[in-house]
């Protein structure tokens, strides 16, 4: 069995290099207003899951629209909204990454957790986005 590392190498301790500048703590949360949430569960031998949920404008801002694109490496692979990003290169919803078989749960959940905690946003759009990734180990 493996076991999850706490202490992950960064792309650019790897010897990758990226253009632009890197923030204060080299992480996505850098960028203003940007929130980052994630769940895991480990659970025995065998359960290794959870999800990531990525606010491109935070909690209280939801709903309002930032630039978006996303970009298929190989087509492998699930990620809803994708139809929506590439005609209106925006998003309004928070990013969803979890296990291949949560996908529609996850969009589900969004979808119930905006119409309860944010009802105006909810009447008028909602289309989360939600990637897979497979989980296994």
């Amino acid at each position: 069995m493996k076991e999850t590392s706490a202490e992950k190498p960064r792309a650019r301790e790897l010897g990758i290099t990226f253009s632009g500048l890197v923030g204060a703590n080299n992480a996505i949360t850098d960028v203003p207003g940007v929130e980052v949430g994630y769940v895991t569960k480990i659970a025995g031998q065998n359960i290794r899951t959870g999800v990531t949920a990525i606010l491109p404008r935070g909690k209280a801002e939801i709903g309002m629209p930032c630039a978006a694109a996303f970009y298929s490496l190989n087509g492998n692979g699930e990620m809803t909204g994708t139809i929506w990003i590439e005609e209106s290169g925006t998003l309004s919803m928070p990013i969803m990454i979890t296990n291949t078989h949560a996908v529609g749960r996850v969009h589900s959940g969004v979808v119930a957790w905006v119409a309860e905690h944010l009802p105006i946003v909810a009447a008028k759009w909602l289309l989360p986005v939600v990637a897979e990734t497979w989980d296994g180990y």
